[in-house]
């Protein structure tokens, strides 16, 4: 396995709600990120309406910083209990959008509802393949709402083991009762891309700055280094939901020591 020169790490644009691309590629420089996940929303910059000139100019600055794009983060549930036709639609337009802004992945939430999932995921997740394949965009499930740990999300993308992947959202595996080492072993062979948070505890997910909580980030760095991994990280701090919190300057640079202890180069 080579090794990357620098980590692979990112802040998603959820930390800093409604503000300009520009303001967030000075912040990754500043904190020493080599990647943006960008949030995909009517409220944000990135949206899946973006007229192509304003794609094509985000795509510039991004690059132009020699900043990678590792993840959009949209919000599209794969096993939702929608028409086929609507999820597929908007799972298709962020694929062109990543596609467009030079995007090696998109995230796709589960969305279920437990009657049905595993056959609607697969039933989608083929349909999409073909068009993720084209575009060379990766579509990514995490762990989340109705898959919370590694081992429900493990059960949608082993069929298409190798083509569709996993995020590690550090919060709900753990919240639900999946310890870190369980996690990574579900989804050994998918795990693309991990985002790291820090809560108060399982009951109140209230987020707080990288290592001041409960979560067991020491716990899910350990494991990710004994793997070797050497994937992307991402700093997924939720300011939108959370008005109230720090702002993402005041916690970037913890989640840059947890980076530098245990995803640095070796």
């Amino acid at each position: 396995m080579s090794t990357p020169e620098h980590p692979r790490w990112a802040f998603s644009t959820l930390g800093a709600p409604g503000r300009p691309v520009h303001e967030h590629l000075v912040r990754a420089l500043r904190h020493g990120c080599t990647g943006l996940e960008l949030r995909v929303h009517q409220d944000e910059f990135v949206h899946v309406d973006l007229p192509p000139a304003e794609r094509r100019a985000i795509r510039a600055q991004i690059t132009d910083a020699g900043l990678a794009v590792p993840c959009l983060a949209g919000y599209a549930g794969i096993c939702a209990p929608t028409p086929d036709p609507v999820v597929l639609s908007a799972i298709d337009r962020l694929l062109d959008l990543a596609y467009d802004l030079g995007a090696s992945a998109v995230r796709i939430f589960p969305g279920g509802t437990g009657d049905g999932d595993t056959e609607r995921a697969k039933r989608r997740l083929a349909a999409l393949l073909p068009d993720a394949r084209a575009r060379g965009v990766t579509m990514l499930i995490e762990t989340h709402d109705s898959h919370p740990t590694g081992t429900a999300v493990a059960t949608l993308i082993r069929p298409f083991a190798g083509a569709v992947g996993a995020i590690w959202d550090a919060l709900h595996p753990w919240r639900h009762g999946e310890q870190p080492p369980e996690t990574a072993e579900a989804l050994a062979g998918f795990l693309h891309y991990v985002q790291i948070k820090d809560a108060a505890s399982t009951i109140d997910t209230t987020p707080v700055p990288l290592g001041t909580g409960a979560v067991p980030l020491t716990t899910i760095g350990t494991t990710l280094q004994n793997q070797a991994w050497q994937g992307w990280i991402s700093l997924e701090w939720e300011k939108a939901w959370y008005p109230e919190i720090p702002n993402l300057d005041e916690v970037l640079p913890a989640a840059a020591q947890w980076v530098n202890t245990f995803a640095s180069p070796r």
